[in-house]
């Protein structure tokens, strides 16, 4: 049997042995020299290895050394709340509350004093121009009409027989004349004494002073017809008061009489009015009435003119409110200038409205700007009286920056604010910022958010409800504070009353 060191060569059926040291036979083996240089490199590279290792651990601890100091040192500053302020937008709202009133209110009133003969129509009737309201019973200015009537007549008569005397006066003038021709030839001849002649002439010069006179009667007479004729007139006039009529198309807001009442010349009931839904109630002594019962309508009331009016009108196809623009804004206030108005009663339903006229002239008591909006209500769905809210919509050229509300400071040097600074020192954290007081101008409030419109350009950083510890020059680390969602609703009100 072979040994172990014996091997089979695949190319014959001859049997070699193998070598001891495991190489093939004609292989040399290898030098010492070449087995060293290998273990050297071996070496070498861990060492490498080993020193890498080594450095790596110590950058990584001089690392973690830096970062516990600098955030040690980051820890040591004040940490304030920021937020960057914004520009506003450039359609600027201004919300202002207001009442609204009827385009055109009349006060219904009657001339000729007498008693309540028809009542025609009540509150909330609709009306026309020149309808009938209500119709008055009154004999004694109808019997003042007759007497007028008579006195016209008998003017007109004596202006006749004025004129008749004239006729017969200038009769008399013309034969005055002819006969004073004749005496005058004769006298001139010597037929006749001159005392006839002169007395001629008298007759003569007599006849023409009636004549005059007798024309200055004609135009007295004519003077005296024309004057009863306007008397006339004037109590047909108010013979027709006694007919009450609408002053325009409206709906009726009030009434104060029933029928029967007593009208006095000042034009109110006299007499007490249950009227539980109609306006002003007035009451007076009947046998006062140019006393106790005049005052009464006088003093008494809510209206404009002081109560006592039979009725009240209002127009309301189209209705109007009244609001006080604050200062500030009035430059910004053009006449046609749209403007939402909201209901209450009428939510998500908002009416747009426009303005049509202001004063043009601030309220030197409250620095207002008196402004009318009008509101179409062809539907009738508006009631004069109710209490609505306008938005006026206008564009700004220079639209202001925003801040939080928050950010405000008030001292002895006005309002600041706590603005933030690059820190240029070495030594802090890069995060690190200086604060500087900056003094700023406050326009609208709006609640969350304020106008600055003079003291920021729109870039800056503010502090959010600053500390103690915000002051001129200080250090401090900031962090972002949630943005503020943008506003252009005014929470704060001006003008009117609800």
């Amino acid at each position: 049997m072979p040994t172990i060191n014996e091997q089979e060569l695949p190319t014959g059926s001859e049997r070699r042995l193998a070598r001891p040291d495991g190489l093939r036979p004609g292989v040399p083996p290898p030098t010492p020299r070449r087995g060293r240089a290998i273990w050297l490199v071996l070496a070498l590279l861990i060492i490498l290895a080993a020193l890498f290792f080594y450095g790596y651990q110590r950058h990584v601890q001089i690392e973690q050394v830096a970062q516990a100091e600098a955030k040690k040192e980051q820890d040591t500053l004040p940490v304030v709340t920021v937020a960057k302020v914004r520009k506003a937008e450039p359609a600027s709202e201004l919300l202002l509350p207001g009442n609204m009133i009827a385009l055109t209110e009349a006060y219904v009133y009657a001339r000729s004093s007498g008693y309540v003969k028809k009542r025609l129509v009540d509150i909330g009737d609709r009306v026309k121009a020149g309808q009938l309201l209500a119709e008055i019973e009154s004999p004694d200015l109808d019997q003042q009409v007759d007497q007028a009537r008579a006195s016209v007549a008998q003017a007109e008569k004596q202006l006749e027989q004025t004129r008749a005397n004239l006729a017969n006066a200038q009769a008399q003038l013309e034969l005055a004349r002819v006969t004073w021709d004749r005496y005058k030839v004769l006298a001139e001849h010597g037929a006749i004494a001159r005392q006839d002649a002169d007395q001629q002439f008298a007759t003569f010069r007599s006849a023409e002073a009636a004549v005059n006179s007798a024309q200055a009667n004609i135009s007295a007479a004519d003077q005296n017809v024309k004057a009863n004729q306007a008397n006339l007139q004037r109590m047909i006039t108010l013979q027709a008061f006694e007919k009450v009529t609408a002053p325009f198309a409206g709906v009726i807001t009030a009434r104060n009489f029933d029928v029967g009442a007593l009208i006095g010349g000042s034009g109110g009931s006299l007499g007490s009015s249950p009227t539980p839904l109609g306006g002003t109630q007035n009451t007076g002594q009947v046998g006062n009435a140019g006393t106790s019962g005049s005052a009464a309508l006088v003093s008494g009331g809510n209206g404009v003119n002081g109560g006592g009016e039979l009725y009240r009108m209002a127009q309301v196809d189209t209705l109007r409110i009244l609001i006080n623009v604050p200062q500030q804004y009035a430059p910004d206030i053009r006449v046609g200038q749209v403007a939402n108005v909201t209901i209450r009663e009428f939510a998500g339903h908002p009416f747009e409205g426009h303005v049509t006229r202001t004063s043009n002239a601030i309220d030197a008591n409250t620095r207002t700007l008196l402004t009318e909006v009008q509101v179409p209500n062809r539907e009738h769905r508006l009631l004069p009286g109710m209490y609505a809210e306008v938005k006026l919509i206008s564009d700004r050229v220079n639209p202001p920056v925003m801040i939080p509300g928050e950010a405000i400071l008030t001292g002895a040097s006005g309002l600041q604010v706590a603005m933030l600074e690059d820190v240029t020192e070495p030594g802090y954290p890069p995060n690190a910022r200086r604060i500087h007081m900056q003094n700023v101008e406050v326009g609208r409030d709006y609640g969350p958010e304020l106008e600055i419109i003079n003291g920021l350009q729109g870039w800056e950083h503010v502090v959010v409800s600053p500390s103690d510890a915000v002051e001129e020059g200080a250090i401090v680390n900031p962090s972002s504070a949630r943005p503020t969602p943008p506003r252009n609703r005014p929470a704060a009100k001006s003008g009117g009353q609800h």
